[in-house]
């Protein structure tokens, strides 16, 4: 394997390109052979990891690495690799689809990239890359989306089938054609479309429960994540990324979010994993010998209600229903507060079990009661339900998130790195 190590180029980004460099350390980077050129994927702990051939990077020169990173981590922001596909080939796993079905996922991956490199430029990847006004794209427009250049491609496909202009009979002699090779401009041919990157591992999701789970995690760590990088450009700059990108990633970031799905999300991030024998697994070094392990996976979150009447009933309501779901993945602690934790009214809330929605107290409100409380015990996380209207609590020991209302989530009292979701009245 060649010694290239991609980290040290991506000192590079820092530089050059602000926005990235922050996401960029979100992101794991992993030598192989196992691929001949780069790809991103979901890991099944749900995060992000570039794998790259150290030797495809090593002829490159450093404008056009940095341009691979740049289009790797744009696949991110935009969605490609978790599932962001046309409605024709929503729930279809590339691994499994018809021949039909593959040749519209080319067409898919080409259209992403044609997106993504018009704002990179030619100069700044490898040769032969599917761009906007090169080869065999030289009718296509820049600046527009995936879904206008799929819609595209597919139109033209079918116009050359229709006129019977199949890419096969018009490749040159020798067999080359098309930007993925030394041909001039021709027909539009799918196979013959220069790709860089591989795109194999996308849109994996569905083929069982735990890869679907690893992908609903990676799609809320990875909004968390362009949050922050963005907030880090308003600072040092945006580098690269066009006006018309910034303004599609800032639609994305601040779009009205599922507050149920980022519930499950810190629920799941909460959880510790422990191991334990157990004869009906077996070991996978030696079988019949010794027994295998099982996983288990648990959280104890704490969960601080806000008393106060500005907490509407719908709002707790919808709130407990969701508690009741989640009970088969965490075990809760309730806490009532107002200005000071109701002890003696704390309780857990375990799988199976049903709870009244009720109110205990009826007093202000303080965050630092609950905190203290929640500081003293053995927890994963930290929930707060409430308004937000007091001053802002000591620093948590756990993670912790804030659920309130669409208003409050807007105009929260105080300001704060960690988590804010409004929950639907």
């Amino acid at each position: 394997m060649s010694d290239f190590n991609l980290n040290d180029h991506v000192f590079r980004l820092l530089q050059a390109e602000p926005f990235f460099a922050a996401l960029s350390r979100r992101i794991e980077k992993k030598a192989s052979t196992a691929v001949p050129t780069a790809g991103v994927r979901v890991d099944e702990n749900g995060y992000f990891e570039m794998v790259y051939n150290p030797a495809f990077f090593e002829q490159l020169t450093d404008e056009q690495r940095t341009g691979v990173l740049v289009h790797e981590f744009y696949h991110l922001v935009f969605e490609h690799v978790t599932g962001r596909l046309p409605d024709e080939l929503a729930g279809a796993m590339q691994g499994q689809a018809t021949p039909e079905q593959r040749q519209k996922f080319k067409i898919w991956n080409i259209a992403a990239d044609l997106s993504i490199n018009f704002h990179i430029g030619a100069a700044n990847l490898p040769d032969n890359c599917c761009i906007p006004g090169g080869k065999m794209f030289e009718d296509m427009p820049g600046d527009m989306t995936a879904e206008w250049y799929y819609d595209k491609l597919l139109q033209k496909m079918e116009e050359q089938e229709q006129n019977g202009e199949g890419a096969e009979g018009d490749r040159d002699s020798d067999g080359s054609g098309g930007p993925g090779g030394s041909g001039g401009s021709g027909p539009f041919d799918p196979d013959a479309a220069g790709q860089f990157d591989s795109h194999d591992d996308w849109n994996q999701g569905e083929a069982n429960e735990a890869t679907q789970q690893a992908v609903d995690i990676a799609k809320e760590r990875l909004k968390e994540a362009v949050r922050d990088a963005t907030q880090e450009s308003a600072t040092k700059g945006w580098g690269s990324v066009s006006a018309s990108c910034r303004r599609d990633i800032i639609e994305r970031i601040t779009s009205k979010v599922d507050w149920r799905k980022v519930m499950r999300y810190f629920v799941k991030t909460s959880q510790r994993a422990s191991k334990r024998s157990t004869p009906k697994r077996l070991n996978r070094r030696y079988a019949y010998v010794h027994p295998g392990r099982k996983v288990n996976r648990t959280a104890n979150i704490a969960v601080s209600i806000d008393q106060s009447g500005s907490v509407s009933d719908s709002m707790l309501a919808a709130f407990y229903g969701e508690l009741n779901k989640l009970a088969d993945i965490a075990t809760f602690t309730v806490v009532p507060f107002d200005t000071q934790v109701a002890e003696s009214k704390v309780f857990e809330w375990k799988k199976g079990q049903t709870h009244p929605q009720k109110r205990y107290m009826y007093g202000g409100t303080c965050f630092n009661a609950p905190t203290e409380y929640v500081n003293k015990g053995k927890f994963d996380g930290h929930i707060v339900l409430t308004d937000m209207e007091a001053p802002k609590p000591k620093a948590s020991k756990c993670q912790r998130m804030w659920m309130t209302t669409t208003r409050c989530a807007q105009r929260p009292y105080f300001q704060t790195n960690e988590r804010i979701v409004a929950i639907d009245e």
